[in-house]
């Protein structure tokens, strides 16, 4: 379970969002929208270690009963997806998937996983392609199971659909939450389209605009 607890992002010293407090159970998606400014890819960067010193951050943020906070980035196994699928360039299809996966396996052990996870993505034979020669919705879909391939024990979208043309959007969206849903992974989605939310199928919760001096308001809603 991902659980964040009376969760406060300031800036500067000035309130940007909460307090804010979910719980996100194994293979539950929970959706968190707004407009910019309002504190939503901030709340994943301290998710995953990543944010900026400028920002300073009150309450509890769990992994498993583990306060995020008392564990290292590299060692919080939170995968996170974005709006760009960040493929090494230098690396072929089979190489970036097999780079998620953990030291010690035997060559034949990293074959066979990489090309199940190339099976399951319906892009079997892709291994040794280069990234470049791929559509947006088959780079996507290479992101995915390599962020599944590395076993995290939460997943973090950040407007991943956001650039993809609308019908490959619902195809790609049903494929991401598919999966995170069949791996049991509790998963938390940032996005500012409703759509989105509708096709997670689980709560969501609306943040508002940041007004100075206060904290972003939110409301929780259910899906379906």
């Amino acid at each position: 379970m991902l659980e964040l607890e009376d969760i406060c992002l300031l800036l500067d010293g000035r309130p940007l969002l909460g307090p804010l407090s979910v719980k996100v159970a194994a293979g539950e998606i929970v959706t968190l929208m707004g407009p910019s400014g309002s504190g939503k890819s901030s709340l994943l960067a301290f998710l995953c270690g990543g944010l900026d010193p400028t920002f300073t951050v009150t309450g509890h943020a769990r992994l498993d009963g583990r306060d995020l906070r008392a564990i290292a980035p590299e060692n919080r196994h939170i995968g996170i997806l974005f709006q760009d699928a960040l493929l090494f360039p230098h690396m072929s299809v089979g190489e970036n998937l097999a780079f998620a996966l953990p030291p010690g396996l035997k060559r034949e052990q990293r074959r066979r996983q990489v090309e199940k996870a190339l099976s399951d993505a319906g892009m079997a034979g892709f291994s040794d392609r280069d990234p470049a020669t791929l559509s947006g919705g088959q780079k996507a879909r290479v992101a995915l199971m390599r962020t599944l391939l590395s076993a995290p024990r939460a997943l973090l979208l950040d407007e991943p659909f956001a650039k993809l043309d609308v019908a490959l959007r619902d195809r790609i969206r049903r494929f991401v939450f598919d999966h995170a849903r069949k791996a049991a992974i509790p998963t938390l989605l940032v996005t500012h389209d409703p759509d989105d939310a509708r096709a997670a199928g689980g709560r969501s919760i609306t943040l508002s605009a940041r007004t100075p001096g206060t904290g972003a308001a939110y409301g929780v809603g259910g899906g379906g």
